[in-house]
């Protein structure tokens, strides 16, 4: 429950703020959030389940919201506040803007960071060993293809010389000019080479910044550094769960992002290759490691391996003689996940293989790991071999999650599993693939019903006027005492923008329709202001491109440069008085902020439907179809609706904001979803022809 004190904290927190951010004033919708996620959080709702799901749009100030409601909470209660992003943009404004303004004025006394992934540090023992010229073990890595150029070794030295001399503190994102790949492959931390306990390691950034990250109150992460924290059964890499606030931000991402996360693939000659080469490592390791039992364990993995790749061969004939019917893009879907029992018993046992082969490699890297740590084994010798055999431990891992998974009968979890058809210049493979279809179960086991509580917010949660979709996919349904939270969007909807439906002489599913949108285009643009014309494909984006620039249209086309400059030079004809036309996909639409003069008329040439092409979103549809359901009214068109309103959104960005947005879609009107998708939109002033 939420005491007095507490009470008290959050209005004078409030207070503060609003005194101190230029052009406050109140809204109720802010208001509404503040209270609703503080309420949640404190166990007013449910003692146990403390999740509160939050569609707010821009305008509403979520972010604020969560910060004025939920951090006080969290300092209170002595918990962690971890806030979660799926992007870049978000985690730098949250970073370097919000919380800092907050810490500044909110009269709170709290710590914040960004936390970032292993792979993003340098490990200084490396880096030192990279440009020692006696270190010709460093050609061992399997990171290092060829020599590095003099330009490499100068960007070495160059970082060296930054962090010996504090101006660099060892994160890749810090340093002004870009690290080659190449380079950063070699000095990067992973968590096989670089231990904490191994004293040559003790004082590498990433070690520094985790044990910075203990002293923190507010911890910014992305959703991918969440998910590898759940995977370790979490606590591993961020604080524990039952410890923590969570706010899953822009959280429509989580689920497909779960889902990749969940995923794993592997080849078949590939593999065998890789296995061979293990067998020749795995003997150069057993000579270095002290210990008698690395050589026990080297015989099991070479036993594992050899087991393994026999079954592989075996697999690769059963393949190269089936009979599937392979697509145009030669892949083939095992219809409801179901694998042929021919394949499934050797998956068995190519799993069982090797799951042999990960608990040898293991227990062979722990024990150089200790050699090391008592001083027995030389850093520089063991190094390249710790961090070697921490990739083969890696895909090992991943090799085992595809085999358990194609062996397995019966599941509960629905599956997609493909096959894809490789050809080179001298031979062929197959490539392997799994992901589950669902991975709500996934979430609510563990983080849902692990965590102190959170709140997941989005400007794109709904569908279609219900949160079904979305909590089905969260794994939030029918759970108990979660709070859905619509937020009223601070907009005069209909005095600000009109959305204009015209009448259209080809339907979008017309095999003409891009030529004919190509003519009609022009119309509806207006060469004097800011244009935003958004496709549902790359191909029909180009086409119309083609077509408009043979009659001198100046267009800025997604793909053709980078974001950033694609929007400047935008921003640059519209500052300098002239017009602009921007074409995007939908891709370019979410993220995107152009307010004012900088976006005055959108257009959205046809309803966003996704084509059920890929193996997964196939399996998708095939999932519902056994169920009885209709995919195209229970995936398609929910998807489509957020997609629509996300792209909408791009309009109005500030109330001062004023615009027009013209659909060149007919099924909004003639057709029964199109109704719905109408009015899950917000309230514009309508004009339809």
């Amino acid at each position: 429950m939420l005491s007095d004190a507490l009470k008290k904290t959050i209005r004078q927190t409030h207070q503060h703020i609003a005194d101190n951010l230029e052009g406050y004033h109140p809204r109720t919708s802010q208001n509404y959030l503040v209270a609703e996620i503080a309420k949640t959080l404190a166990g007013e709702y449910h003692k146990s389940q403390r999740i509160c799901v939050i569609e707010a749009g821009t305008g509403t100030g979520k972010s604020l919201a969560y910060c004025l409601s939920a951090l006080p909470l969290a300092l209170a209660k002595k918990k962690k506040l971890i806030i979660s992003t799926a992007t870049v943009a978000l985690q730098e404004q949250l970073i370097e803007k919000e919380l800092p303004f907050f810490k500044a004025h909110s009269g709170l006394d709290f710590k914040f960071d960004l936390v970032k992934g292993r792979q993003r540090y340098v490990c200084v023992h490396k880096l030192n060993a990279a440009l020692n010229e006696d270190m010709v073990q460093m050609s061992m890595l399997p990171t290092l293809s060829s020599p590095l150029s003099d330009m490499e070794q100068k960007c070495l030295r160059d970082l060296q010389s930054a962090y010996q001399n504090k101006k660099w503190q060892g994160d890749r994102d810090s340093w002004a000019d870009t690290i080659p790949d190449k380079v950063w492959n070699i000095i990067a931390c992973d968590k096989h080479a670089c231990q904490r306990q191994m004293k040559s390691h003790h004082l590498c950034p990433f070690h520094l910044a985790r044990q910075k990250m203990a002293q923190m109150d507010v911890l910014v992460i992305n959703h991918a550094l969440l998910l590898a924290d759940l995977e370790l059964g979490g606590g591993k890499i961020l604080p524990e769960l039952d410890e923590s606030f969570y706010v899953i931000d822009e959280a429509h991402h989580l689920p497909h992002i779960t889902r990749d996360f969940s995923s794993a693939a592997a080849t078949i000659k590939g593999t065998i290759d890789w296995l061979d080469k293990l067998l020749k490592f795995s003997g150069k390791m057993a000579n270095v490691i002290v210990s008698q039992k690395a050589i026990g364990q080297n015989f099991k993995l070479n036993d594992a391996a050899n087991d393994a790749n026999k079954d592989l061969r075996v697999v690769r004939d059963i393949l190269d003689k089936a009979d599937f019917n392979y697509n145009d893009d030669d892949t083939f879907r095992f219809e409801h996940g179901v694998v042929p029992e021919s394949l499934t018993d050797k998956a068995k046992d190519i799993s069982d293989a090797t799951l042999d082969a990960l608990r040898a490699l293991s227990k062979m890297h722990d024990a150089l790991t200790l050699d090391v740590s008592d001083g027995d084994v030389k850093p520089y010798l063991a190094d390249p071999l710790l961090t070697e055999s921490g990739l083969y431990i890696n895909r090992l891992e991943q090799l085992n999650k595809l085999w358990f998974s194609y062996a397995s009968k019966g599941e509960n979890t629905p599956h997609a599993r493909w096959i894809k058809r490789l050809e080179y210049k001298h031979h062929h493979d197959h490539l392997l693939c799994d992901c589950p279809i669902e991975v709500g179960y996934y979430l609510k086991d563990k983080l849902w019903q692990e965590c102190a509580g959170a709140v997941l917010c989005s400007a794109t949660l709904s569908a279609m006027g219900t949160f079904d979709h979305f909590s089905k996919e969260s794994g939030l349904r029918n759970e108990p005492g979660v709070k859905y939270i619509k937020a009223n969007s601070p907009f005069d909807y209909p005095n600000q923008a009109t959305l204009h439906l015209p009448i259209t002489e080809k339907d979008p599913t017309d095999k003409t329709f891009s030529d004919y949108l190509a003519s009609i285009l022009p119309t509806y643009l207006n060469k004097e202001a800011a244009n935003l014309v958004l496709f549902a494909s790359y191909w029909q984006m180009d086409h119309v491109v083609k077509i408009l620039r043979a009659n001198h249209w100046k267009i800025l086309v997604q793909g053709e440069q980078s974001r950033d400059s694609l929007l400047k030079a935008h921003k640059s004809h519209i500052d300098s008085g002239k017009g602009s036309v921007l074409f995007g996909t939908q891709s370019l639409s979410e993220g995107l902020d152009l307010p004012g003069h900088y976006l005055e008329n959108l257009i959205i040439t046809k309803i966003p439907f996704a084509v059920p092409t890929s193996p997964i979103e196939e399996a998708q549809a095939e999932f519902v179809q056994s169920k009885g359901g209709n995919p195209f009214l229970s995936i398609t068109v929910p998807d489509a609706a957020k997609k629509l309103v996300q792209s909408c959104g791009r309009l109005l960005r500030k109330e001062s904001d004023s615009g027009r947005i013209t659909v060149l879609d007919r099924r909004l009107v003639t057709k029964r979803y199109g109704k719905a998708m109408l009015d899950t939109l917000p309230p514009f002033k309508r004009q339809i022809d």
